[in-house]
């Protein structure tokens, strides 16, 4: 049996076509319900964060460097710090925290 790559991404077309323009022609008037709204306003936050995390972990050798790092990231984005200074300290923190790990 030979796997033929066009009719999967033909397959995967047509899915992501399906999956925005659905929503578009199927909702036609304004959302009204507050809680679908509120639902609809966080889901691209919680999307970015659910691939995000994973990602930070297991970037690092150690998963301690990688959770102290994010530490140090959420303080220092917390504080006002622009994202350059966010992310190099962030490396800074991993490097020293393998060092000792």
């Amino acid at each position: 049996m030979e796997h033929n790559i066009y009719i999967y991404m033909a397959i995967m077309a047509g899915v992501t076509y399906l999956i925005r323009v659905l929503p578009l022609t199927l909702i036609r008037r304004e959302i009204k319900s507050t809680f679908i709204r509120s639902f609809l306003y966080y889901v691209p936050y919680v999307t970015l964060s659910v691939m995000t995390f994973p990602a930070i972990i297991h970037a690092t050798r150690s998963p301690i460097a990688a959770m102290l790092a994010f530490a140090a990231a959420i303080l220092l984005a917390w504080f006002g710090r622009s994202l350059f200074q966010v992310s190099v300290f962030a490396c800074i923190v991993v490097f020293i925290s393998e060092l000792f790990l």
